[in-house]
């Protein structure tokens, strides 16, 4: 895509206004952050692709404990302008890792769902908080994807890749996009921001849906919590 992301504290203003909404409560634009309540606040991280509608966002749970709080995750978004995309980023992170970790502020179940540790469908030993998922694509099978991570768990097929691997034992973000088409094939676990090589195999040899004609990808985030 060409053209250039708008100034981060735009970008920034953006993501205020998309949290005031979702938590009905005010998020400003403030040291550079995107401040919420108490000791909340987004922060954007140091971009890794060079593309204009890419962001990488930084959730600080306590913003005088950075090092132990921040769940970090990146989202790239589409659409017929920069400033489009940007807001199409946005809303899929907040559908997904936004949402996980808004819910671990209320654990009401209102903007994502729980799994216990001893739950079959989540991950062993592991209080995890599930976001949603998003799709998109072109075609027909547009949405083929999307629908089979909704109705196939990943959690039990990650396990065996992530054991052991997690460097610390609460707050860790498990990034899972994954789809393709005509040709191409993604599949990306990220945790914590990091490329997670084991996990990506795990999820690429699942069985989800390769269409044959246009693409099709889906987008989910799973916090886990605290290791029991």
């Amino acid at each position: 895509m060409d053209g250039v992301r708008p100034a981060d504290e735009a970008v920034l203003g953006m993501v205020a206004e998309r949290l005031s909404a979702a938590t009905q409560q005010p998020w400003e634009v403030r040291d550079g952050m995107a401040r919420g309540p108490g000791t909340l606040a987004v922060r954007l991280g140091a971009d890794h692709t060079g593309s204009p509608a890419h962001l990488d966002l930084d959730f600080v749970l306590n913003v005088g404990r950075p090092e132990d709080t921040t769940v970090s995750d990146c989202v790239t978004g589409y659409g017929a302008t920069v400033e489009e995309s940007v807001d199409r980023a946005i809303r899929m992170w907040l559908g997904t890792t936004g949402g996980a970790l808004l819910e671990l502020l209320v654990q009401d179940g209102s903007h994502a769902a729980h799994f216990a540790p001893d739950d079959p469908d989540g991950l062993p030993g592991w209080h995890a908080i599930h976001g949603g998922i998003v799709g998109w694509g072109t075609g027909d099978e547009h949405d083929a994807v999307q629908r089979w991570a909704v109705q196939h768990v990943l959690l039990p097929h990650l396990a065996p890749a992530l054991k052991g691997t997690l460097e610390r034992g609460h707050l860790v973000g498990v990034k899972a996009f994954f789809g393709g088409g005509d040709g191409t094939e993604t599949a990306e676990i990220r945790v914590n921001g990091a490329r997670h090589e084991a996990g990506s195999r795990a999820l690429a040899e699942l069985g989800w849906p390769r269409p044959a004609g246009g693409v099709s990808y889906a987008r989910t985030f799973v916090l886990l919590v605290h290791q029991e």
